[in-house]
């Protein structure tokens, strides 16, 4: 399979990379990389070139790639805002897409976005949710799904980055850039399940101050309440200082699994399973060690740089047998829906209760 990667900021370096080694183990090539920034696409397709057989060749337009047709299918993380004219471009050019987070940024044009994937490309778009192929969140699915700590009643998943985005970035809100992905990994943890309400509050404490991003929010929570005795807790910021933290919680009726810790540790994921009191030692502890990605690296990627590369096998594995993809553009919109209906459900906090009149 000819491989390409469209966008080469930061996270696209890395995509490369993996794309380039997902190739040679599976017995294709990356054929070519392309980015606006003509000298950055020149310069990623050099240093890629020195580790494969055949040149890396750069491209400055998906329009200029599609029409050379060297590529059966290609990685979109271009901005935000060029995911779907990128994809739409790339489809109808005959190659599938793996496209990052999120689909297009907001609801209305998932929607629309999907709707025109269905009619004419329903099989072409595999959306990036890595969370799905991260080893440990794997492993305490299966273990919730073995009955180990029986019913679950609750889920909480928690995403914070150490710094505020970046000078310039593009957001379409904290809740929908960062927690587009607990969402999709709490609807994969109920097998599709999705809930019947939902609500959120924000506040801005202290990162917005440091950068030029424009976003609503640097601290978010998000509710969600499910049938059948089943809520779930999301909890997003730019405010962790010391460090990024991932961690999700599993509450069941004899015990919880706790998937990350924060440690400063970033590269040891430790997946833990307790019963009831008063058993004083866990059933089990397993610790997935993540490769290092060195000096400069995104601070996500040494946690999910395996999870990125797997879906990515997982890509091209579907690609060359001609299967559909099992995350597709219908998964994204389904989390935004989530996400929307929790924003429109957005608490006030200048019209919260105030505790004055009680603590007097």
């Amino acid at each position: 399979m000819r491989l390409a990667v469209v966008g080469l900021g930061r996270i696209g370096q890395y995509h490369a990379n993996h794309a380039q080694q997902v190739a040679q183990e599976t017995g294709g090539v990356l054929t070519a990389v392309v980015d606006t920034n003509a000298e950055r696409a020149k310069e990623t397709a050099a240093r890629l070139s020195r580790t494969q057989a055949t040149p890396v060749e750069p491209f400055f337009s998906v329009e200029e790639i599609a029409a050379a047709g060297v590529a059966d299918g290609s990685f979109v993380c271009s901005p935000t805002d060029c995911h779907r004219s990128n994809t739409t471009v790339l489809i109808r050019a005959g190659q599938r897409v793996l496209l990052e987070k999120p689909l297009t940024g907001t609801l209305a044009d998932d929607r629309e976005f999907a709707q025109q994937l269905d009619r004419e490309f329903p099989n072409s778009v595999m959306l990036a949710f890595q969370r799905r192929y991260d080893a440990p969140l794997q492993h305490a699915k299966q273990l919730m799904k073995d009955g180990a700590i029986g019913r679950v009643f609750k889920i909480v998943s928690i995403l914070e980055d150490s710094n505020p985005a970046p000078d310039g970035y593009n957001s379409g809100g904290i809740l929908p850039d960062m927690s587009v992905h607990n969402v999709d990994e709490i609807l994969w943890l109920c097998d599709g399940k999705m809930p019947v309400s939902a609500t959120a509050i924000g506040s801005c404490l202290h990162s917005r101050k440091l950068s030029t991003a424009i976003e609503d929010f640097d601290d978010a929570y998000m509710h969600l309440w499910f049938e059948g005795e089943l809520g779930a807790q999301v909890q997003v910021s730019r405010n962790h200082v010391s460090g990024y933290r991932v961690e999700s919680w599993l509450f069941g009726e004899t015990g919880q699994i706790h998937i990350g810790r924060f440690e400063q540790r970033y590269r040891d994921v430790v997946v833990e399973v307790y019963g009831k009191r008063p058993a004083t030692q866990p059933i089990e502890v397993k610790t997935y060690s993540m490769p290092e990605y060195g000096a400069g690296a995104p601070e996500f990627m040494d946690r999910f740089g395996p999870a990125y590369k797997a879906e990515l096998t997982e890509f091209v594995r579907k690609c060359e047998s001609g299967e559909p993809f099992a995350v597709t553009h219908r998964d994204g919109v389904r989390a935004m829906e989530v996400i929307d209906a929790a924003m429109r459900g957005l608490i006030d906090p200048a019209k919260c209760a105030t505790v004055t009149s009680v603590i007097r």
